[in-house]
């Protein structure tokens, strides 16, 4: 096979200009348009189509002709619009399809009638979720369709506006998505819009509605029909003086009651109505009521941070969870109460501005702090049961007063480590404790345990600051010796620093525990229970005594420590000089 590269011959150029006159013999065959094709031959499965200027006929799923009901164009000599995708795909084959191209005619009648403001012809033909499915008659095209929009007036039952031919207008259209929302609701308001306009025209504030029907609800509201020709809204908060959840705790449908109408907006052709502005309004009876006094109340609702009462019907009151009790903490109002119940309680707030009224419920029972405080003052003793105890304290309860008292772990012995010591203690074991301080304000009370026992730091009470007192040996560590004074039950360290003048004696290891020895005392403080010991301090003392009565320092060699013969030599050197 001979290649020719030199195009420039008159056969070559003549050759390119047939290949490309089969492509432009219609000048309308571009991609994205929609173009008519004639049927030429119908299969079990597919149509074929004869386009002029295509140098293959195009091919259609018949499916797809009998999903768009137009299986009826299935014949030879009919024509069908289709939009021609591609000229040529991989396989040689021309794609066309034939939904688009409705989709197309279709959405360009919408943008039109769109523009226009005209309404078009549909028929709603199935139910989705928050709406309809509207077809447009014209062309097929669906849209969608709110439930909002379908009536302006609730509709329990659409199944007579099922597949019926009907006027919508268009409200949006999202050219980019290709997606079109209508109401059938604004055609049937235009032609109601006038005839309201003169009803409400009809009403002006301050007006008395006699014999409003209730003709629904809502989270925020209860409707009225007036004369089964407008519908009117009182709002919850309108509906009673009192508190109202949900309108059918007042209402019933069907039911007919009297309005006062509060609000007009021509504009939105609406008319707001009140209920409860037709009687008296309860808190003007507030002056009745005074300041810390006693009254019984009713509980008509209770909440996470309280409940709301009423001192009559219509005049409602808040009491917090905080006055609910003296003693409980976090105490939750469903636990005592519930709706119904008629309970004492004292007014402690009238804000006449702001309509509001507190009330405390335990104002009326009488301060178990200051019963507490009455029977037992600060100095008696009392007995309490272990209730509840953490990593430091114990609380106990004190008789039927329903009171806790703050016993710490340091107020538990003189003698062991309080941490440890609380450890022994468990809920139930009964107590005999001292009081040490009451905040009946606060609601606090603390009392010890070992305030109750004598003090064995009162065996200090006769001694002073460099006494020599003896000790016996407990035990000892790297850190020093662990001491405990004879006739006294308590226990004292002796800091290695403090054992001996020479480093060399100062060794806790020389004592092995049990063993009987003299130390002085080096510092005492009676009010802060505070004392420290020194064996270093008593041989200080004893070394000054001894070099103020002897000269030889052989006689220092008699004392226990070595130390000694060194400050006598010294001495000695001294008086030679």
């Amino acid at each position: 096979m001979e290649i020719y590269k030199d195009l420039s011959n008159p056969k070559s150029k003549e050759f390119e200009k047939l290949l490309n006159s089969q492509f432009t013999k219609n000048k309308n065959l571009e991609e994205g348009k929609v173009i008519t094709g004639v049927v030429n031959k119908v299969t079990d499965n597919f149509v074929f189509l004869e386009v002029e200027g295509l140098k293959s006929e195009p091919i259609l799923d018949i499916n797809e002709l009998k999903s768009m009901g137009m299986i009826d164009k299935a014949k030879v000599g009919e024509k069908i619009s289709v939009l021609l995708e591609r000229l040529e795909d991989k396989k040689g084959e021309v794609l066309v399809s034939a939904s688009k191209a409705q989709k197309i005619q279709g959405w360009d009648k919408l943008v039109e009638a769109y523009e226009k403001n005209e309404p078009i012809m549909g028929k709603i033909t199935g139910r989705v979720k928050g709406g309809c499915i509207v077809e447009h008659i014209d062309t097929g095209s669906l849209m969608f369709l709110p439930g909002s929009q379908i009536s302006d007036k609730p509709l329990k039952d659409i199944s007579h506006l099922m597949n019926e031919p009907q006027k919508f207008a268009l409200i949006k259209l999202d050219k980019v998505r290709g997606n079109a929302c209508v109401s059938r609701r604004e055609i049937i308001s235009s032609f109601k819009k006038e005839d309201k306009i003169k009803i409400i025209e009809k009403f002006k504030v301050g007006d008395i509605i006699k014999g409003a029907e209730v003709k629904g609800y809502s989270s925020f509201g209860c409707f009225f029909s007036v004369n089964g020709e407008l519908d009117v809204l009182v709002h919850l908060q309108e509906i009673s003086y009192s508190r109202v959840n949900h309108p059918d705790e007042i209402f019933n449908i069907g039911e007919k009651h009297d309005l006062l109408v509060i609000s007009v907006d021509k504009e939105k052709l609406q008319v707001g109505c009140s209920v409860k502005q037709l009687s008296p309004d309860p808190f003007e009876q507030i002056s009745n009521y005074e300041l810390n006094k006693k009254y019984k109340v009713k509980v008509v609702k209770i909440m996470d941070f309280g409940a709301f009462c009423e001192l009559q019907p219509g005049l409602s009151t808040l009491l917090h969870s905080s006055e609910l009790s003296w003693t409980k903490k976090n105490v939750s109002a469903k636990k005592m109460f519930k709706v119904g119940d008629e309970i004492n309680c004292v007014i402690t707030e009238i804000d006449k501005e702001k309509r509001r009224v507190a009330i405390s419920h335990r104002l009326t029972i009488e301060n178990p702090f200051e019963i507490f405080e009455k029977k037992y003052p600060v100095g008696s003793e009392v007995e309490g049961v272990v209730s509840n105890k953490n990593d430091y304290s114990i609380f106990l309860k004190i008789d039927n007063l329903d009171i806790d008292a703050f016993l710490h772990c340091n107020d538990l012995t003189y003698n062991a480590n309080g941490e440890e010591e609380l450890l022994k203690y468990k809920n139930g074991d009964k107590l005999k404790v001292k009081v040490l301080e009451i905040k009946a304000a606060e609601q606090k009370i603390r009392v010890g345990l070992r305030q109750t026992k004598p003090d064995p730091f009162n065996w200090f009470k006769d001694k002073k600051i460099k006494d020599t007192i003896t000790v016996k040996i407990v035990s000892s560590d790297n850190k020093g010796l662990v001491v405990r004074p004879e006739g006294c039950e308590m226990d004292f360290i002796i800091k290695k620093s403090q054992i001996a003048i020479s480093s060399a004696d100062a060794r806790p290891t020389r004592f092995t525990g049990g063993e009987r020895i003299d130390c002085a005392i080096a510092e005492m403080d009676l009010d802060k229970r505070k004392v420290s010991l020194s064996i270093k301090l008593l041989e200080e003392i004893q070394n000054k005594d001894a070099i103020s009565k002897f000269s030889s320092p052989l006689s220092g060699k008699n004392l226990p420590f070595s130390s000694l013969s060194k400050e006598l030599e010294k001495k000695d050197k001294k008086k030679d000089e």
